[in-house]
């Protein structure tokens, strides 16, 4: 049994002990937003000290009846070393709770297939995001977990959740978190999720606290702290110091660099993947190089449309185009993305930054755009050599193409049209899906009519 040299850190389980058996006797969920960083891993470390105690120490019927759901929000466009570590971490999470017959229950959450990044910057043409247009964290964050949590609240009626947030991290955090506090009570409402609470247990736990009880107390799930520690420090900017409390003096700075997506273009600079490379993992410049060039491409005129994808004209006083990416630019950023994975597939075989089902989704979206000067996967097989995985499709063959195209000979213009037809037909296959085939046929047929007209 875990035993901490830390009265602050004792004093927290206890009060965990006491929110789970005693101060709450309702049986609504606990739910950890588990992110693998060292606040949410020293939560998560101190919740499950405080379940072995109880399940040791405690009578019936103060025993282990409320689960406790570690939630880890994939973005699907994580930065690489971190979403390798966090897999294997949850992977022996989810062992050791089983084992320990402790009632913690892993899962991960991603966002839907249409609003993943990849789908809504090459297949929709979004801007990348950045401060005036974030549209990254609610798609790819808030709406996987929140899903998630009304998933709870329909079945428990209630939920808890619990943040590693506490006040040290900035003055707005602090303000931010003590603004829904109730005084003398340790949950607090939600603020966008109905029948939500939050409780905050390590709120006032120092940096160097955490860094204390990550590097001196074993991890209940029986993962090596060292690594997490090693990940944070070679991801530490050389302009960043971090004051660290360690127990091997062989420990150097810790850094406190924040991980996340690492196309994030909403930071003017990736300190931490720049770090990274610094510090050995020279495998990720490609990756690094790739997300400044969208930036750097982000308002050119000539890569972005005249309209928004609503239609609403979108060109600036000084007749810049501001609205979605044109289909030439979202073709590049394509082949720019598997050219990037290609190469860190050499080193790195098990990285992957776009999916088969992306790729295939990407080719519906542009359909759907009547988009069909570019073809996915035309785009794939140049840098791949390859076909794309794609199961089940059928295609004309060249037979097939060649009769069609005596047959229209008098007008090739209604050979396209017949063969984006039955484009759209193949992709909705490939997405099993039928819905919305109507309109879509309907709109390419539309847009055939103003063609021959004009």
């Amino acid at each position: 049994m875990n035993t901490i040299r830390s009265k602050k850190a004792e004093a927290i389980i206890s009060e965990i002990i006491d929110q789970y058996t005693f101060a709450d006797t309702s049986e609504r969920p606990w739910i950890i937003g588990f992110s693998g960083g060292k606040d949410s891993t020293v939560l998560l470390t101190l919740v499950w000290i405080a379940l072995q105690r109880i399940k040791k120490d405690l009578p019936f019927p103060y025993q282990l009846r409320r689960p406790v759901y570690v939630v880890c929000n994939d973005t699907m466009v994580e930065n690489p070393i971190i979403s390798s570590y966090i897999d294997d971490v949850l992977v022996k999470i989810e062992e050791a709770a089983r084992n320990q017959g402790i009632p913690i229950i892993v899962k991960k959450t991603v966002p839907k297939l249409e609003e993943s990044f990849w789908i809504s910057v090459i297949g929709k043409g979004y801007p990348v995001p950045n401060n005036t247009f974030r549209w990254c964290t609610d798609k790819l964050k808030i709406r996987p977990t929140s899903n998630f949590l009304l998933e709870q609240i329909d079945e428990k009626g209630e939920a808890v959740v619990l943040l590693g947030t506490r006040y040290e991290e900035s003055a707005s955090r602090e303000r931010s978190m003590k603004k829904h506090e109730v005084e003398g009570k340790r949950l607090s409402k939600h603020n966008t999720t109905a029948n939500t609470y939050v409780y905050a247990p390590i709120k006032e736990l120092m940096l160097e606290e955490v860094w204390y009880i990550i590097n001196a107390v074993p991890s209940p799930w029986g993962f090596d702290n060292s690594i997490l520690f090693q990940i944070y420090a070679d991801a530490s900017a050389d302009d960043y110091e971090c004051p660290t409390v360690v127990t091997n003096k062989a420990h150097s700075s810790c850094g406190q660099s924040r991980f996340g997506c690492w196309t994030c273009t909403v930071v003017k600079k990736d300190k931490s993947m720049t770090a990274l490379i610094d510090n050995g993992q020279h495998w990720m410049k490609p990756l690094l190089d790739f997300r400044d060039g969208l930036v750097e491409n982000r308002n050119i005129s000539e890569n972005r449309s005249e309209t928004r994808r609503n239609g609403v004209l979108a060109i600036d006083e000084s007749g810049h185009n501001q609205g979605n990416y044109t289909s030439e630019y979202r073709a590049t950023i394509l082949k720019e993305l598997l050219e990037v994975q290609k190469s860190v597939q050499e080193e790195r075989p098990h990285v992957t930054l776009i999916t088969n089902q992306e790729l295939i989704a990407i080719q519906v979206t542009w359909n759907r755009d009547l988009i069909f000067d570019f073809n996915v996967g035309d785009i794939y097989r140049k840098v791949y050599n390859k076909e794309i995985s794609t199961n089940n499709i059928k295609s004309l063959d060249d037979t097939e193409r060649r009769i069609l195209k005596d047959l229209c000979k008098e007008d090739v213009s209604y050979y396209h049209l017949i063969d984006n037809l039955i484009t759209l037909q193949e992709t909705k296959t490939l997405m099993i899906s039928k819905f919305g085939l109507h309109n879509d046929v309907e709109n390419r047929i539309e847009s055939f009519v103003k063609e021959i007209e004009e």
